[in-house]
């Protein structure tokens, strides 16, 4: 069997390349199989328990203020009651309780950039990790960027409860070069998706301006949100224009703001134009901010793809943070092989990616203090971005760059829940909202650490203690050891 990583994130497309990240794995008995089917099951069972989880302090997004000692009433996946504690009606007195021991309570994060393997000859063993890797790091839902066939059966089996995992969104097969040669085609891949049942589109680098017009004119007849890179030819203004609900990477900005006597060439200008960020013209950001604000148009910022990719710290320092246990050793031997081939060339010298990285986060900081809409994300796994604990490398950046501790967890559950048009079913602790949340020790309006080992999660109304999550890290972590 084969697993595939799709290429993300920095889309190698973007400097005329492609490449899948193959993985084998030898066939699954009759009695793993058993074994998941029964997981299946079980877990089916699962999510149709009820909870009280008592003792816990409920984080306001909205106010940013704290409901001290309070009860929840989870049922039928759904929080039926919040009450103070000691007021709990006696029906849920028989009701399995949870003791939240002065916890606090969030709506937990959003990945809305990520990508899931691709599911082989039906093994689905990288798929289910990754779920984890996610809930483990207090991850309840997933965009996941580019889509594949495999991805329709997963999200639908999580979202049903048959597996355990956050809430997902799929986007489809990516919008490129090579996928659309005309217009008329790429009005009927949008359609062609649509019917296939994916939630999202994918524009990729290569799409031309008569193609990308097809493409928004069609997204918009079948009433599907479509975002991603900005194609060069397309250039931001006419992204905005077009309707790209999302741009990842904060892509084509930088473009947007190089005087029109800079010719753009690949060959000379570095990946993502690194080596033209001293020639931006600031004077012409509040003119492409007012554009974002009117089009309602989200960035991805995914800062620490960036961080990652184009930083100082070497790649053979990255490979051996903690977290790169949890993912198989030839895909991290792929993402120290793709720096390297970097820092050969000589393009990651301080002189070169300071400046860049700078201009990133002024962009992010400037954008976000005019009111354009952030959503979490982080291109995982991609480049030393391992699913789940990239979200708080992610977050450590957004407050090193000035956002503030509510504004960042705002990033992670109220402004996805809008993007999906959804803030009267989640991205809040409230009455009627669905039951996906995180308990952590600390406040985290305080202190964002607190984040990162998470008490316990609740998914679909399941509670999910700390042992359990570190269970599963150390399955994984078998799963993957190295000689």
């Amino acid at each position: 069997m084969i697993l595939f990583f799709p290429s993300t994130g920095l889309d190698l497309v973007k400097q005329g390349a492609n490449f899948k990240h193959q993985l084998k794995y030898a066939s699954m008995t009759f009695k793993s199989l058993a074994l998941t089917l029964l997981f299946g099951l079980l877990s089916l069972v699962a999510f149709g328990q009820d909870l009280v989880i008592t003792s816990v302090h409920v984080v306001s997004l909205e106010t940013g203020k704290i409901q001290e000692d309070q009860t929840l009433l989870v049922k039928n996946g759904k929080i039926e009651s919040i009450v103070p504690a000691g007021k709990l009606p006696a029906a849920w007195l028989q009701v399995t309780q949870v003791e939240g021991k002065g916890s606090y309570v969030f709506p937990g994060l959003a990945e809305f950039h990520a990508h899931l393997p691709v599911a082989a000859d039906g093994n689905t063993q990288l798929q289910e990790e990754s779920m984890w890797l996610y809930l483990a790091n207090g991850v309840v839902r997933i965009r996941s960027m580019l889509g594949h066939p495999s991805h329709i059966a997963l999200r639908d089996k999580l979202n049903a409860g048959q597996l355990m995992g956050p809430k997902t969104y799929i986007s489809g097969p990516s919008f490129n070069a090579n996928s659309v040669t005309d217009p008329a085609q790429g009005a009927a891949m949008v359609k062609s998706q649509k019917q296939e049942g994916y939630d999202h589109l994918k524009i990729h680098p290569g799409v031309l301006s008569d193609e990308m017009k097809a493409i928004a004119t069609a997204a918009k007849a079948e009433n599907i949100p479509f975002g991603g890179h900005v194609p060069l030819d397309v250039g931001i203004n006419q992204a905005l224009e077009d309707g790209f609900k999302s741009i990842e990477h904060m892509d084509g900005y930088m473009e947007g703001l190089l005087p029109r006597t800079i010719t753009i060439d690949p060959a000379t200008s570095g990946p993502f134009n690194l080596n033209l960020s001293a020639q931006v013209d600031w004077s012409k950001l509040p003119t492409l901010i007012q554009k974002t604000l009117d089009q309602g148009t989200y960035l991805a910022p995914t800062l620490t793809l960036f961080d990652r990719y184009f930083g100082y710290i070497p790649a053979d320092t990255f490979r051996l943070a903690p977290e790169m246990k949890y993912l198989p050793g030839l895909q991290i031997q792929q993402w120290v092989n793709t720096k390297k081939q970097l820092e050969r060339a000589g393009m990651l010298n301080k002189e070169v990616v300071a400046p860049y990285l700078a201009f990133r986060r002024k962009l992010f900081l400037e954008m976000h203090r005019a009111g354009v809409p952030m959503i979490m994300a982080s291109d995982s796994p991609q480049v030393f971005n391992v699913p789940g604990f990239s979200i708080h490398h992610e977050i450590a950046l957004m407050s090193e760059a000035g956002m503030s501790n509510l504004e960042i967890l705002k990033t992670g559950a109220l402004v996805p829940a809008q993007y999906m048009g959804a803030t009267d079913r989640w991205g809040q602790i409230k009455e009627g909202y669905e039951a996906d949340f995180v308990l952590v020790e600390q406040n985290p309006l305080l202190d964002l650490k607190a984040l990162q080992k998470p008490v316990g999660v609740v998914i679909r109304g399941k509670w999910i203690g700390r042992e359990e999550l570190q269970s599963q890290l150390d399955r994984i972590e078998k799963n993957h050891l190295r000689n």
